[in-house]
């Protein structure tokens, strides 16, 4: 028996990766042209485009200003809502430089090079990728986040942002179910971006006092990503 083969979503891709997008006038201006790719594709449940389309009419039915300071507090402003996934894995550290060339290298393989000014894990750059793939890869290749994506999602649902659409549907492309899962508690921003005291106790070994235990963190290997784009 053959698999059915999955539908087109190239259009679809790229209009999810827009709305992630920074909401300037230009994005603003081409509103119904997003709505019209949306339907005439039709890659989403009827459901999913009528959620996106309620984001679509927010975007040009509220003052310009709202509308950015929202996008810039919700995204930019936000650590379990950042649209730079590598960050979800590896934060500041030392393993993201080595993911980001992976995936740098990805793309190239495909014969895509991304603009200086953007960061290769930075979510709608995935997904411009991904409209360029055939449908299976894009399918496969978008799989490979969707923990990442499932956690975003999740922390825009916690903050009833009507963004949440837009990762759910990102999910549903992989070839996964919108589900939330638990989300910790954000510290507050002037709490997580305050500076260390000085060496603090720290010991050679990481402790974040002498005698602590040094927590484990088990994420998934970034590298997977690449090798299911290249499968």
């Amino acid at each position: 028996m053959f698999n059915k083969p999955l539908p087109q979503a190239r259009l679809t891709q790229r209009v999810l990766a827009h709305l992630l997008r920074y909401p300037d006038a230009e994005l603003r201006a081409h509103v119904a042209e997003l709505r019209a790719a949306l339907r005439d594709e039709a890659a989403l449940p009827a459901e999913r485009i009528d959620e996106i389309e309620r984001l679509l009419d927010r975007l040009v039915l509220l003052p310009a200003l709202q509308v950015e300071s929202d996008y810039v507090e919700l995204f930019d402003r936000g650590r379990s809502t950042s649209l730079h996934l590598f960050e979800h894995v590896h934060g500041d550290s030392r393993d993201r430089g080595p993911a980001m060339i992976d995936l740098i290298q990805t793309y190239e393989k495909a014969g895509l090079y991304i603009d200086n000014s953007e960061l290769p894990d930075y979510l709608p750059v995935l997904l411009e990728f991904a409209s360029t793939q055939p449908p299976q890869q894009a399918r496969d290749f978008l799989g490979e986040t969707a923990h990442i994506v499932r956690a975003i999602f999740s922390a825009l649902l916690k903050r009833q942002s009507p963004y949440a659409s837009v990762l759910a549907a990102v999910l549903e492309l992989a070839g996964e179910k919108a589900e939330a899962v638990p989300v910790p508690d954000e510290p507050a921003m002037d709490e997580s971006w305050a500076e260390p005291e000085v060496f603090g106790g720290c010991s050679t070994e990481g402790q974040a006092k002498p005698g602590q235990a040094q927590p484990i963190r088990i994420v998934k290997n970034p590298s997977s990503t690449a090798q299911g784009a290249r499968a």
